[in-house]
């Protein structure tokens, strides 16, 4: 692990969906202790599933030497779950206010140093340190699912949020090999969230349109875009399009096309017609292939990726 200045020992996690889970084995796996809290019938058993089916993936990235799935404790209540960490992850549904009550009973009892962050994909950070005792400590890590493999973190900070609290937890982040980016700006959706929901929506019209299956606009992303994406995104990627003037010349030659009506960007209405043909091109696509078989597959596919990822990455000149 990376240097980190200030001491992580213990960290917590409430709140063990599909978000929580992934926090949970990425902690697991760079050494930690890690104390869980979710009040829901069998979640511990949920989890330890989770762990077991990530385990292997994570063993190929590299495991920190202390690294144990027996540091794994769950406990009866949320107060017990937080009150000696240093870092607590809070993954609840993403309804504002189950979220500001969860994260209040947070704050009443985390110890005074402890940094409070929400794995919240939509909601700014200042609407959810609203009434919070100590506001100063609360940050939004947005991570991606596998978590415990994608190694992306938003951190966003609210307007009572204090730098040295940003500082810190880039650091923390950053330790446990994830690529924080600050982002500067709060805004709903964040930054990557935005992007993904863009392409999402005008999916969803291709389908309902009738212009391409849910598999075709699949390989259309795999097969295109997405393979340049994975080194370059979306910027590098039109740069090259340029030739050798690069994007200056891309913009002059393509530019004005984007005054045409190509896409949609609002959402098509969801209707029972469209979910169905959605669904069921989805089970078609996956054919007799379980979800988790599916999750095994796109994990060593992911590790496999994030090796050629950096071994060909363009380093940023400047990162936040």
């Amino acid at each position: 692990m990376a240097e980190n200045k200030k001491q992580f020992k213990q960290l917590a996690v409430v709140g063990t969906g599909v978000i929580g889970n992934g926090w949970i084995a990425r902690f697991l796996a760079q050494g930690y202790d890690v104390v869980a809290y979710d009040p829901s019938e069998g979640a511990e058993e949920r989890t330890r599933t989770v762990i077991d089916r990530a385990w292997p993936a994570l063993e190929k990235l590299g495991l920190a030497a202390d690294a144990s799935v027996d540091r794994l404790t769950f406990v009866p209540t949320l107060a017990e779950a937080v009150q000696n960490a240093d870092l607590i992850q809070e993954n609840v549904p993403e309804r504002e206010a189950l979220k500001k009550s969860v994260l209040s009973s947070i704050d009443e009892h985390a110890k005074g140093d402890a940094i409070i962050a929400s794995s919240t994909s939509g909601i700014m950070p200042s609407v959810l340190q609203e009434g919070l005792k100590h506001p100063e400590r609360f940050i939004v890590a947005h991570p991606f699912n596998p978590v415990y493999i994608l190694p992306l973190v938003e951190l966003v900070g609210g307007q009572q949020t204090t730098q040295s609290i940003i500082d810190e937890a880039k650091a923390f982040y950053q330790s446990i090999e994830m690529k924080a980016l600050v982002i500067q700006k709060e805004i709903e959706g964040h930054v990557a969230d935005r992007l993904m929901e863009a392409l999402w929506r005008e999916s969803l019209h291709l389908v309902n349109d009738g212009i391409a299956t849910t598999e075709e606009i699949d390989a259309a992303i795999i097969y295109g875009a997405g393979l340049r994406w994975a080194q370059m995104g979306p910027f590098l990627t039109f740069h090259l399009a340029g030739g050798d003037k690069g994007m200056r010349h891309m913009l002059e030659q393509f530019g004005p096309a984007l005054k045409l009506p190509w896409t949609k960007l609002e959402a098509p209405e969801l209707t029972d017609e469209l979910k169905e043909k959605v669904i069921e091109g989805c089970e078609s696509h996956a054919g007799d292939h379980s979800v988790a078989e599916l999750e095994l597959k796109r994990n060593e596919f992911l590790v496999k990726l994030l090796d050629l990822v950096e071994e060909y990455w363009h380093e940023p000149k400047t990162v936040s």
